[in-house]
């Protein structure tokens, strides 16, 4: 296998066209040049350089060797530096999850942050729901998550990067969507009701039910996605619960109600990473984040 020496010895050979100068260039003497030459030459299999009396030229293999040759020197020269930037967090790979809800609220706004901070970090976006993602931290398969709690904090750190109001999704036209006041339990009773599936929109099944009182026998359809959710209000099947962001669809036919008793801010969207994860990247977006307010709808 041909070393970096031979590679460079080749190089200024090449580019000198001349043994004492490319010689001089690298600050040795001429038989310990040629020796590397040939050298070079019985490990690629080929002959590279043809010398007499009066020039030097590369053979055609030559030629096209020297393009390679370049190469390596390069990535050779670059690979320190590489490897200094990603212990530095300052380049490498960041694997981030995000729920649907996210990509159409927060997810944007943080990727046009974190490429700014750091810019030569590459970002690979998988879209996961929340408990698909905390079981991918675990496995190592990302790094990064944009979830709703709970979640285990002595296995988590976790940063709220987003906290909005909870919401009632009205059909136009609905008497419900009429009102100036907070929509109260007494204003839901009957009302056909869009609800989040206690198993795949967990988070959001149990925001719900805290705030106001459901009547199941009102619950006509049964969904995990917001946007699935919000069309369905529009198409005039019934009223839904849903975070302040779903206003950014931008669906039609839609108003949007405060819900009595309901705390401003209580749906949180938190940054999720693993207690002791080792990508160095990671150690910059947490520090990063921790300088940033969290962004709220209020």
């Amino acid at each position: 296998m041909f070393t970096l020496d031979q590679i460079r010895s080749f190089v200024a050979v090449a580019e000198e066209l001349h043994f004492g100068r490319a010689a001089d260039r690298l600050n040795m003497t001429q038989p310990p040049l040629s020796r590397q030459i040939q050298k070079l030459e019985k490990n690629v299999g080929v002959t590279l350089v043809e010398r007499d009396n009066r020039k030097v030229s590369l053979t055609a293999a030559g030629t096209a060797f020297l393009d390679e040759a370049r190469k390596l020197l390069i990535t050779a020269e670059q690979a320190p530096f590489t490897a200094r930037r990603i212990a530095q967090g300052q380049a490498g790979i960041l694997r981030i999850g995000f729920t649907a809800t996210s990509g159409f609220s927060i997810l944007g706004t943080l990727l046009t942050r974190l490429s700014k901070a750091l810019p030569d970090v590459d970002l690979d976006l998988r879209e996961l729901v929340t408990s698909e993602q905390l079981q991918s931290l675990i496995d190592g398969d990302l790094d990064l998550g944009l979830g709703r709690p709970p979640f285990d904090n002595e296995l988590f750190a976790s940063r709220v990067l987003q906290s909005e109001s909870l919401l009632l999704a009205i059909p136009d036209g609905h008497h419900l969507a009429d009102g100036n006041h907070p929509v109260t339990e007494h204003d839901l009773r009957g009302v056909p009701l869009i609800m989040h599936s206690p198993i795949k929109a967990r988070y959001f099944y149990d925001l719900a039910i805290r705030h106001m009182p459901v009547e199941h026998g009102n619950v006509i359809h049964t969904v995990s996605q917001i946007l699935t959710m919000v069309s369905l209000v529009a198409a005039g099947r019934g009223v839904a619960f849903v975070p302040e962001s779903a206003r950014r669809l931008g669906i039609r036919g839609v108003t949007y109600r405060p819900i009595a008793g309901e705390a401003p801010g209580s749906v949180e969207l938190h940054a999720i990473w693993r207690r002791g994860a080792r990508n160095p990247a990671l150690r910059r977006v947490a520090d990063l984040l921790a300088q940033e307010a969290p962004l709220s709808h209020r």
